[in-house]
């Protein structure tokens, strides 16, 4: 009986949560796309109201990559209204958000995509190159395969060769500082751009390794964790 209840119960959250899903996203579809700029308006009410219009690289990108990803993995979602709001959402981050120039990529921006704020780390760019390598797996569109590919080059650069471009000066007092953030992320989005793409898990295994080497120094043992 113990068993059947918690079989039950695991039955019954596993209803919930899709139904949570399923209303999350006809919210985000119904309310969040600015069809005439492109992109995705984030501040929005419990009534689906915008109350700014300011676009975010971080959100623009997370919204395409779980676009993506639901039309990709879950049969339900996987529909040509979906797939579409996702590559008008990937046609305004490459038209909007990402600085040619440089490949940064712009945390904050105006309706139409002007930018506002730019910062001096490399998670708008991962946010970015996830959308893009999502996107491509959902297409078959090598442009978007590209992008992430090429994006995820020059991460691996500044984070291992030289991260002057990030705009960090190199002052006297700073002391060195090995953060957990960015081999965490960097783990992620290998995983996420070489899970299906044998000559790219070659190509980044160097820098796969690095990364696992990078977030052990924050354990003490398989038990503790550093602060």
């Amino acid at each position: 009986m113990a068993v059947n209840g918690i079989k039950l119960k695991l039955q019954q959250f596993h209803s919930k949560i899709e139904k949570e899903l399923d209303r999350t996203v006809e919210f985000w579809m119904t309310h969040s796309h600015d069809e005439e700029y492109g992109g995705f308006y984030t501040c929005l009410g419990r009534d689906g109201k915008v109350y700014d219009e300011l676009k975010y690289g971080w959100l623009q990108g997370r919204q395409v990559w779980m676009y993506c990803k639901l039309y990709n993995e879950v049969e339900r979602f996987h529909k040509p209204d979906i797939l579409q709001a996702a590559v008008k959402g990937a046609e305004f981050l490459m038209k909007n958000v990402k600085d040619p120039e440089t490949m940064k990529c712009y945390f904050s921006m105006t309706r139409d995509g002007s930018p506002i704020k730019i910062q001096r780390t490399i998670f708008a760019e991962c946010f970015y190159m996830l959308a893009m390598s999502e996107v491509a797996r959902a297409t078959k569109t090598a442009k978007y395969k590209e992008e992430a590919v090429n994006m995820l080059r020059k991460i691996q650069y500044w984070v291992k060769v030289d991260d002057t471009e990030l705009g960090r000066p190199k002052l006297s007092g700073m002391k060195a500082v090995n953060g957990l953030a960015v081999p965490m992320m960097l783990l992620y989005i290998i995983s996420e751009l070489t899970s299906d793409d044998i000559p790219l898990t070659n190509e980044f295994k160097e820098l796969e390794e690095w990364t696992v080497q990078q977030a052990l120094q924050h354990v003490s043992d398989f038990r503790k964790c550093v602060n």
